[in-house]
């Protein structure tokens, strides 16, 4: 099969990662891979794994990206596709009328996938609009279910899959360790509590900064470490960010690592994930990669996140909102011999893939090969 993704950039969300993955695990599989986006760090990693990618400014959410469709139609007919799989609002209404001004017989399949809950809005209802609809977690598709009209057998629970064997198999090499020192040389000798995610107010890192200062009180040997890259239009938040930590004195306590490329290290690296988003999160791919690093996390018991935590860590689940509960449990982790955490087969990567590739063969009416 021949596949086109489109997505608004390639920066370093778990949108982005898992579309890179997930392209990586079509050219495995021997089909050909293609993803349409505005561009970005991770475009590189895409390429370099055997995917094509075409840059087109279509992020934008402006009355002005009505005129990427007729590109967007031109590229459909030069692909020429057999599906074309939107992850997100933008790209879909700029994919779906391009989609509209073919003929009906060079249509390609069209496949969304929800990665958010977003608002209710006739902007938003187009990625209910297709062949087929993917919900990337239980609590998304009850979203969907109550809000669009999508019949049943054209929607489909996928969890985003995570290559755990890739992060269950790496190791601290020394050279990589001695790195991390001469550049933060005060995380040496520490018990290091892992915040990632990229910088935006509602993933939870004031939050995570108030647990820290509970958590310091009775452990004191501990240091924080928040990863994750502060994307255009958020730098301001993190100096927010910045002038919180020194007000209530972590300075030296709690470090900002910014985007970084080695997160599997970090995981294996730390002693505890933090996961604290304020709202609902779809599904909360750090924990499952934490957890899979076999490092414990806490997290709010909400959201997609929470459904993960359910399925393999019940004991790192935490009241929403509950700082000072959070730092409790967290204590409580610390203290704990290391815990053998097994991830379930529906959160790994290949589930994601195979049952990705089902649904593709679903609307294409093309019969599952034999086992």
């Amino acid at each position: 099969m021949r596949i086109l993704q489109a997505l608004p950039a390639l920066y370093s969300g778990g949108v982005e990662r898992g579309t890179v993955e997930f392209a990586s695990d079509l050219i495995r599989h021997g089909h050909e891979s293609f993803v349409v986006s505005s561009g970005g760090p991770l475009a590189a990693d895409l390429q370099e794994q055997g995917s094509t990618h075409i840059e087109m400014p279509i992020h934008r959410k402006s009355p002005l990206s009505i005129l990427q469709v007729r590109p967007m139609r031109n590229l459909l007919r030069e692909i020429k596709p057999d599906i074309v799989h939107v992850r997100s609002r933008m790209p879909a209404w700029i994919v779906r009328l391009a989609w509209k001004g073919l003929p009906e017989d060079e249509r390609p399949a069209l496949v969304s996938t929800f990665h958010g809950m977003y608002s209710v809005t006739p902007y938003s209802a187009v990625m209910a609009q297709s062949d087929h609809v993917i919900a990337v977690s239980d609590c998304v598709r009850g979203y969907i279910t109550q809000n669009y009209q999508v019949p049943e057998e054209q929607l489909t629970v996928i969890q985003r899959g995570v290559d755990v064997a890739y992060f269950q198999q790496q190791a601290l090499s020394e050279d990589w360790q001695q790195s991390l020192f001469a550049e933060y040389p005060h995380l040496e000798n520490k018990r290091i509590l892992m915040m990632p995610g990229r910088i935006s107010r509602w993933k939870g890192q004031l939050q995570f900064l108030e647990a820290m200062q509970d958590i310091l009180r009775e452990k004191p040997e501990c240091h924080g470490i928040i990863v994750g890259g502060a994307e255009p239009g958020k730098e301001r938040f993190l100096q927010e960010l910045r002038h919180r930590r020194e007000k209530l004195g972590l300075a030296d306590k709690v470090t900002f690592l910014g985007q970084r490329s080695d997160m599997a290290e970090l995981y294996a690296f730390s002693d505890l994930v933090c996961h604290m988003s304020t709202k609902p999160e779809p599904f909360g791919r750090t924990v499952t990669e934490a957890l899979s690093s076999g490092t414990p996390v806490v997290a709010f018991n909400r959201g997609g996140a929470a459904e993960t935590l359910q399925a393999c860590f019940p004991d790192g689940l935490v009241t929403p909102d509950d700082t000072r509960e959070f730092a409790r449990v967290a204590l409580r982790l610390l203290e704990a011999p290391k815990p053998e955490i097994e991830i379930p087969f529906r959160f790994r990567l290949l589930a994601q893939t195979e049952a990705t590739l089902k649904v593709y063969r679903k609307v294409l009416g093309i019969e599952p090969p034999l086992a």
